[in-house]
């Protein structure tokens, strides 16, 4: 004796079953990757620091809108706080303070600057500082013993400045080693706007501003993967430069970054995604073996680029520039990278565009090393055409 069916539990309709419908919850849209646990590893936010305007901007208000319950202090200006810069004893605090602490300004001075290096214009930067702490990086050399992220939150005001500026360039008139069709704007020259996605939409913004500026594009250098900004739609306006250099080196001074593996592998989805992708090989450190190690860097380009991205990329050269202040900040938190960093028997001193006296290596010896690197991908990776070096 067949027993009858049973009635489906108290609140269930039994239409499931009639109608083939499963019984599962709609599929949810995929997390942010600013929300994950790997993100919060980089920027965990616990302390903000910030102009009153900037926080009563829209842009500060959506910032703050996603750190609840952070504390917030209140600052004249951005940039001379007294617990961060020219504090000393934040070297040994250089990590945590660029892990757990954002700072909110607004940007006074809009001003664009030609380069006609990497990009024919500098944009009025939309951040300042990092989450992530190379070893060898200029911008902490102004700042003063901390260099966390600062935020500008008047970014209306400079995309609106940029957009001014493209229109009154008119067509590109001829091509140069920036670009042969669109002038470049570098939109990250003091932060990495990767990172910047994980706590605003300043990036964002930019990248969608250029999308609608045919004669022109943006251009950034990472050395952080973000799947974020993968959804931004580019169409073809916004060229991502990975930086790239041997993962020895890397593991050494590019600290609290993406794996230089993972920064290769995600060239393929970020040329689909609609960028531009080229690479930065930079810095590049003289020390021993490093010809057979860039050797293998770029042996390992072309074994795992597809032909696709081979036939759009193209390289800057950057050979290190380091600096007396910085060397200092390093040995009161990471000695070893100036065994590579400070090698004085090699390098000689220059005053820089901006007044700073920095660290380069001599003449004769930079030379030779980026006739070297040239070589060297003539020989392992002659696709990857070198657009700058310096």
């Amino acid at each position: 004796m067949e027993r009858p069916a049973a009635d489906p539990p108290s609140g269930e309709s039994g239409q499931e079953a009639l109608f083939g419908w499963e019984d599962t919850a709609p599929p949810q849209p995929p997390q942010p990757f600013r929300d994950s646990p790997q993100a919060r590893r980089l920027l965990d936010v616990r302390e903000v620091y910030a102009e009153p305007a900037a926080l009563d901007s829209p842009r500060g208000r959506q910032i703050m809108a996603r750190l609840p319950g952070v504390r917030v202090t209140e600052i004249a200006g951005h940039w001379g706080i007294p617990s961060l810069h020219g504090n000393d004893g934040n070297i040994a605090r250089w990590v945590r303070i660029k892990n757990g602490t954002l700072v909110l300004g607004v940007k006074q001075t809009l001003r664009t600057r030609p380069n006609g290096r990497s990009a024919d214009w500098i944009a009025p930067g939309t951040s300042n500082g990092c989450a992530m702490a190379c070893a060898y990086c200029y911008v902490p050399r102004r700042k003063g013993y901390a260099n966390p992220i600062t935020l500008f939150t008047n970014i209306e005001a400079i995309v609106a400045h940029v957009r001014r500026h493209v229109r009154a360039q008119g067509p590109k008139p001829e091509p140069n080693q920036c670009d042969p069709l669109a002038w470049v704007y570098d939109i990250g020259e003091n932060g990495d706007c990767s990172v910047d996605a994980l706590v605003s939409d300043n990036t964002a913004d930019l990248v969608a501003a250029f999308r609608g500026l045919p004669t022109a594009k943006a251009s950034f250098a990472t050395k952080f993967v973000n799947p974020d900004l993968l959804a931004l739609d580019p169409q073809g306006r916004t060229r991502v430069r990975f930086s790239v250099m041997p993962p020895d080196d890397a593991r050494l001074l590019d600290i609290r970054t993406s794996p230089v593996h993972e920064r290769i592998a995600a060239a393929a989805d970020f040329l689909d995604a609609g960028y531009e992708v080229h690479f930065n090989l930079s810095p590049v450190v003289l020390r021993p073996g490093w010809q057979r190690d860039w050797a293998d860097l770029f042996t390992h380009l072309d074994d795992v680029l597809p032909a696709r991205v081979k036939e759009q990329a193209a390289a800057e050269i950057i050979m290190l520039t380091h600096n007396q202040g910085l060397h200092e900040v390093n040995l009161g938190w990471h000695p070893r990278a100036e065994e590579l960093l400070w090698q004085p028997a090699a390098q000689e001193t220059k005053r820089s565009e901006n007044g700073a006296l920095n660290i380069r290596y001599a003449r004769e010896i930079k030379q030779r090393s980026l006739t070297r690197i040239r070589e060297l991908l003539a020989a392992h990776a002659p696709w990857l055409r070198v657009r700058y070096a310096f």
